[in-house]
């Protein structure tokens, strides 16, 4: 196994653009943090806001740019031909696939624990300033360490997903489309069914608001699923996934 992680570990290393993606994923959820911070405020009468989703609304953002680093981590080998050699060098395919899933993993919680508690630091300043009350921004505090600490693990299972997405579908447009569709359309048809019942489902079965559910520090009694049971829900989409694309890997020719 440890011939397929450094072969992957090289490759990864070696593609263009890989160190730039991953400076621009925590640049990126800082900065959308930031800016979610500035846009609210408490008064005097209460604050209604949650400080964890907010303080950690960039990982919504960065999580696309995961996506895209996952994607282009397959898609790139069957663009150029070399997932053939890939394959000659090292036969066991499913062994390739772990190799890739490791190498992703580690790179997006890499990136993923510098961006969060970045996020956290900036924001608390921004919300401080803003008027919120400083006990529940305190990132030592038991639900905002579960909200930074599941934040992380949310943006290595987007990794996964995506990485079972394109290798099932071998496209880089293709895997991206789906995996954007599922983290932010799915979201947004929820928002069309009128059905309170539907929605409550739709909103249980959704990677992302399922998923995001980890941020939550405020209200939790309020949602459907609890907080780490909704990172449950990713993380099965999540191993769906791998587990298609690797069946897929395993009977199909390159």
């Amino acid at each position: 196994m440890r011939t397929y992680l450094h072969a992957e570990w090289t490759k990864v290393r070696t593609l263009a653009g890989t160190g730039r993606l991953l400076l621009t994923i925590v640049v990126l959820t800082v900065a959308a943090s930031a800016a979610a911070s500035a846009l609210v405020s408490c008064t005097a009468e209460g604050c209604g806001h949650d400080p964890g989703r907010i303080g950690l609304f960039g990982v919504q953002v960065g999580q696309a740019l995961v996506a895209v680093l996952a994607v282009s981590a397959v898609t790139g080998e069957y663009g150029t031909g070399m997932i053939r050699l890939t394959l000659a060098a090292m036969p066991r395919r499913t062994g390739v696939l772990a190799a890739k899933a490791a190498v992703l993993t580690g790179l997006t919680l890499a990136a993923g624990g510098v961006a969060v508690p970045v996020s956290l630091l900036v924001s608390r300043r921004v919300l401080l300033g803003n008027g919120f009350p400083p006990d529940p921004l305190d990132p030592t505090g038991g639900p905002l360490l579960r909200a930074a600490v599941g934040s992380v693990l949310y943006l290595a299972l987007v990794a996964l997903l995506s990485l079972g997405v394109a290798t099932a579908v071998r496209d880089s447009a293709t895997a991206v489309g789906v995996v954007l569709g599922l983290l932010y359309l799915f979201p947004a048809l929820i928002l069309v069914v009128s059905d309170e019942d539907w929605q409550r489902f739709l909103w249980k079965v959704s990677p992302a608001n399922a998923g995001l559910a980890v941020q939550a520090t405020t209200r939790l009694a309020d949602l459907p699923l609890t907080p780490w049971a909704g990172l449950g829900v990713l993380a099965a989409w999540t191993a769906a996934a791998l587990l298609g694309g690797g069946l897929l890997l395993r009977i199909r020719d390159a």
